[in-house]
């Protein structure tokens, strides 16, 4: 039952108490506490809203920046990636697999800042070889939720005589 309930708020944070416990056959006093629970366990980390910023008119630019670092004895990646992610410019860190060991997210006003944070913070770090950025251009899907919906272009109708 729980499994369906974080699956229920994974898509929508917002739906109403009553509504959920109505989706999963339960009372509401059990799905506050479920969630309490889950919230004191850190299943749930926390709630956000997913914003498509080129819908307004603030600028931001978000990077995926890979990392390849050397790990500790002992702590493997996790001391490194806890110095980068205590940067409050950095969104995510992700241990991943492939050429680079860390994927970091970092969203700032301007293509600068985010040089200035790889060469002046990122690049400076003990342990990190190399680092190569990436640019977000357009975001389609985020979070599991379409944010740009493609549109399809009609097809024309032939015309012969």
């Amino acid at each position: 039952m729980k499994e369906e309930l974080l699956s229920i708020i994974e898509k929508n944070s917002r739906i109403d108490l009553s509504e959920l416990a109505a989706m999963l056959g339960m009372e509401e006093i059990d799905v506050a506490n479920d969630i309490a629970e889950l919230e004191k366990e850190g299943i749930i980390c926390g709630y956000h809203t997913l914003i498509n910023w080129e819908k307004t008119n603030i600028e931001k630019v978000t990077a995926l920046i890979e990392v390849k670092v050397t790990p500790q004895r002992g702590q493997g990646f996790d001391k490194i990636a806890e110095r980068i992610y205590k940067y409050p410019e950095v969104k995510s860190v992700y241990l991943i697999s492939g050429g680079y060991d860390l994927l970091v997210t970092l969203e700032e006003k301007t293509l600068k800042e985010i040089s200035n944070f790889v060469t002046d913070k990122l690049s400076t770090l003990d342990r990190v070889l190399s680092t190569a950025t990436h640019f977000i251009l357009k975001k389609y899907k985020d979070h599991g939720t379409i944010v740009n919906k493609v549109v399809e272009e009609q097809e024309r109708e032939i015309i012969t005589p």
